[in-house]
């Protein structure tokens, strides 16, 4: 694609990164068949093809308004196109630089900037999302429908069994690994954690939580809060670093979402003298707690209570870290029988904060997911991302679980 980038932005580092991205691009549209919001709205502009188009115009000088951000706010970032597209094109990076360049050119109407100020502010901070989850519980019963439908229920403690002897590795001390607990999970989804560290032990690996580490910045970083979201990875560094340097072996990470941020912390530093060669090191200790159970030799077994099970691969599985399959062979392998569910690429429309900005969208999308799922008559549906996790456990009637649950 050829460029003509705008003086002013030009020789900066997003212009450059841009302008790199942006000559990858050889038209050929490949991506559009596989975006979720191109395939529902049959709009070029809301396709990754036309939102390349759109950002390329906004970085040459072009006028770019609120029609412009519309077609970018309605991205899930799902990075499908990524996968799909044959020319290499980091599609993901782009669109951050267009959305915050649009941010820059056309701010929001000051109820919409209050309503991004605030999810920020909340959920990224694990005792305010502690406290709102468990006032929306008390006044569940009063909410609307929809809005019910996001606030789950209380998860229960995990029951896990005790460990089979001749399953815990025999070394006299454990081998450790940093825990990312995340800001939301431990209270939405607490088993997924407690669930983690119960089947990692069995085979010798203790997941350390680290209390001075937080949130890993996504939600920030995709709300274009780029100084909050850059101070949350810094946190994180500093906060993991001295037990890296004690010899734990990585970090790990049971939501897929918070996995592919943390994968990217050296390239968001790499221009911070103080942090990027750290940043990178964590980002190539970074795994996502698949990558960790799958590459355990002994194989594990679901003592018989094998289930049928629909999984449900997230985008920031899939395409964001390109593990599709992964967790699919851990679970037959465990004894378990994977159902087949349809366009299993597609996004179900939870995506961080999308659900909440982009309920519409979000919705239908959510319907066509919890009928792919169903199709096979699963006995339950597994996801590896808590956002995914909450979002379709609202509209299904077949339990939700973290895949995670299925070997603890």
């Amino acid at each position: 694609m050829q460029t003509s980038i705008a003086a002013s932005f030009r020789d900066t580092p997003p212009g450059r990164e841009a302008e790199r991205i942006l000559k990858k691009c050889v038209h050929c549209g490949l991506c559009t068949a596989t975006c979720p919001t191109y395939q529902l709205l049959g709009d070029e502009l809301d396709g990754p093809r036309g939102r390349i188009y759109q950002i390329k115009q906004m970085l040459e000088g072009h006028a770019a308004g609120a029609a412009t951000r519309l077609h970018l706010d309605r991205c899930l970032t799902c990075r499908g196109c990524e996968t799909t597209c044959p020319s290499g094109v980091e599609y993901g990076r782009l669109l951050d630089i267009g959305r915050r360049e649009i941010e820059r050119r056309a701010p929001r109407a000051w109820m919409e900037r209050l309503q991004r100020v605030a999810l920020d502010q909340v959920l990224t901070r694990r005792a305010a999302a502690r406290l709102a989850f468990s006032s929306a519980r008390l006044l569940r019963a009063v909410l609307p429908g929809r809005l019910r439908a996001r606030i789950p229920p209380r998860q229960p403690r995990l029951s896990a069994p005790a460990p089979r002897a001749s399953t815990v590795a025999p070394a006299s001390r454990p081998r450790r690994m940093i825990l990312l607990e995340g800001c939301v999970q431990p209270t939405l989804t607490p088993r997924t954690n407690e669930a983690a560290r119960a089947v990692l032990m069995r085979r010798g690996i203790e997941l350390r939580p680290i209390p001075s580490a937080g949130c890993c910045g996504a939600l920030s970083h995709h709300l274009s809060f780029e100084t909050r979201a850059l101070a949350a990875v810094r946190r994180n560094v500093d906060a993991w670093w001295p037990l890296l340097e004690r010899g734990a072996e990585g970090i790990v990470v049971a939501a897929s979402g918070c996995a592919v941020m943390v994968k990217d912390y050296g390239y968001l530093l790499r221009d911070d003298p103080g942090y990027a060669e750290r940043a990178a090191r964590i980002s190539a200790l970074a795994r996502d707690l698949s990558e960790v159970v799958a590459g355990e030799e002994q194989p594990f077994d679901s003592r018989g209570n094998g289930k049928r099970v629909a999984f449900h691969s997230p985008c920031t599985h899939r395409h964001g870290q390109r593990l599709d399959g992964v967790v699919e062979a851990v679970l037959a392998g465990a004894g378990h029988t994977l159902c087949e569910v349809s366009d299993p690429h597609l996004c179900c429309g939870s995506a961080g904060s999308y659900s909440l900005l982009q309920p519409e969208i979000s919705a239908r999308l959510l319907a066509n997911k919890i009928r792919a799922l169903n199709d096979d008559r699963p006995e339950v549906i597994a996801t590896a991302n808590v956002g995914c996790q909450t979002h379709l456990a609202g509209a299904s009637t077949v339990p939700v679980v973290h895949w995670i649950e299925l070997l603890a």
